[in-house]
């Protein structure tokens, strides 16, 4: 079988659209790739077929066991204490115990009122910018930034400084060095704030971890996780989600007619857009899928935007419908590793874009499409700008 490499060119003037090369790929939905670095594993496009190995114990989620996708990175070292995503159980078992009950859907949705509220406030600073305002820095990023320090206990007084550390991790006219200053002002941050907690809990998440056998250094890796989980995910979710409504007017006259078509919409909007688009997987054993043989250590890549447009599971799946049943997608991912945080995401997106859209009856982009600026070569697809008016 020849061996594929892994497209990752966006169509042109498709800023939501997955590799078109990924549809033809998917006629034969797991096959021969080869790496950045030469090694030769897997490519899986099929949504069964990603499900299956998302949800298999003999595929390895740690980053020291597998060949990056994307790019030729070296040996991959293991991930930092406290990330989730690149543990196997036991290890994986007892962290997850330990924050599951954080994020349940019921405690999610006792948030719904703060979440309101935070939307407004930021709504207001908006409005008081005035037309046209960029939605990322205005809108998009300052809400899950908030919210995320409200969860982990983060002082008002801090808040701005860490921010803007924050910020500065995923902007896009930021210098390595730059980012590497905030990562470790935000990690030397955390590890203080994880010793201030202990010493004078409130009512937060990391307060309460403080009771488990978290050490230091593992309760500030967790919280540097939750941050990076938790507030690029939901800021790109936010703005490409407005692009994709802003772009499809239909769709948008849809939703503001029936306001009740949010949850549905937000789960077809995660799905059409899959920000987190690209997954991998190391094979502990010998293992069988899809009537191939994927051998010990090799690495499966998995092309989630491919799989949730995979049209034996989601008919005519190129086209945006916020009526569309869209459960069962996969840009939470699946299996032990699903998403943690999935709930407090969908609650956020569920209060703030109708919020959005009813603040600014008159939304819509101040550039042509063609002039945003995407985020290319990222795990996490976004806008790095979305140039935004009203009337």
């Amino acid at each position: 079988m020849d061996a594929v490499s892994l497209p990752t060119t966006r169509p042109t003037g498709c800023p939501f659209d997955p590799p078109s090369e990924l549809a033809e790929l998917r006629a034969r939905p797991v096959r021969r790739m080869t790496f950045p670095d030469k090694h030769e594993g897997w490519l899986v496009t099929g949504h069964a077929q990603a499900r299956a190995v998302l949800a298999d114990s003999r595929f390895s989620s740690r980053h020291e066991l597998m060949h990056y996708p994307l790019a030729d990175v070296g040996e991959m070292p293991p991930a930092p204490v406290g990330t989730l995503t690149a543990m196997d159980p036991p290890e994986h078992t007892r962290y997850r115990k330990l924050l599951a009950g954080k994020f349940t859907v019921r405690r999610m949705r006792q948030l719904t009122e703060r979440l309101e509220e935070i939307t407004a406030v930021q709504l207001d600073a908006m409005a008081a910018l005035g037309s046209p305002v960029d939605l990322v820095s205005a809108f998009a990023q300052p809400v899950p930034a908030v919210t995320i320090c409200e969860l982990l206990g983060v002082p008002y007084a801090d808040r701005e400084s860490f921010q803007r550390d924050a910020a500065t991790l995923s902007g896009v006219d930021v210098t390595p060095e730059e980012q590497y200053a905030a990562f470790g002002a935000i990690a030397e941050y955390l590890r203080g704030l994880v010793k201030a907690k202990r010493a004078a809990p409130t009512d937060d998440l990391l307060s309460d971890l403080t009771t488990s056998d978290l050490t230091d250094d593992e309760l500030a890796g967790v919280a540097s996780f939750l941050l990076g989980a938790g507030l690029d995910t939901t800021a790109n979710m936010l703005a490409l989600g407005t692009f994709a409504l802003l772009s499809h007017p239909d769709q948008l006259s849809a939703l503001r007619a029936e306001p009740a078509l949010i949850d549905g919409a937000v789960e077809e909007l995660l799905r059409y857009l899959t920000i987190a688009h690209t997954g991998a997987r190391a094979a502990l054993e010998d293992v069988e899928l899809d009537g191939q043989l994927v051998r010990a250590g090799e690495t499966v890549t998995l092309a989630i935007g491919a799989a949730n447009r995979d049209p034996a599971r989601f008919p005519d799946p190129d086209r945006l419908d916020v009526r569309r049943q869209a459960t069962g997608h996969l840009a939470f991912g699946h299996g032990v590793h699903q998403c943690l945080g999935q709930q407090l995401a969908r609650i956020e997106m569920r209060v703030a874009f109708p919020a959005l859209l009813s603040r600014f009856p008159t939304l819509r982009l101040a550039v042509s499409p063609e002039e945003v600026p995407l985020r290319h070569g990222n795990d996490i697809h976004g806008v790095h700008r979305l140039p935004v008016a009203w009337t």
